[in-house]
């Protein structure tokens, strides 16, 4: 699928976003390795540490769905400047996603930075066994 078609998949998923408190909807496009594309956006909550965002949204979902190989994620956010993960999300990407998977960062105006989720992370977190 088309990096153009992800970001509209991304942006519809943003019009999901539970966000009374931030008023910033996020909305995150995640492609398997079969080509399936599995959306999320993010959930707040009054205790706000209990907030998901839109990637882990996506993460989890299809992680719960029985996908454990992915290929490519987009991330939309309102923002002026393409969105930029939160330290969760990257640390949770990192878990699941190949260091070299390419992550598009859009903006509100389609604006786009792609990036690895090696160059979102490069000191991740990672298996120590």
């Amino acid at each position: 699928m088309a990096t153009t078609e992800l970001i509209e998949l991304a942006i519809k998923a943003s019009e999901h976003a539970y966000v009374p408190y931030s008023h910033f909807p996020i909305g995150a496009a995640l492609v398997t390795k079969s080509g399936e594309v599995i959306t999320g956006c993010n959930v707040e909550n009054a205790s706000f540490g209990l907030t998901n965002c839109g990637e882990r949204t996506a993460i989890f979902k299809a992680v719960s769905e029985g996908h454990k190989e992915f290929s490519e994620l987009v991330v939309y956010g309102t923002s002026k400047e393409p969105i930029s993960p939160c330290g969760a999300c990257r640390q949770v990407m990192a878990e699941f996603f190949d260091q070299d998977m390419p992550v598009t960062l859009v903006s509100k105006n389609k604006t786009t930075v792609v990036m690895t989720v090696g160059e979102l992370l490069p000191y991740s977190f990672t298996d120590l066994t």
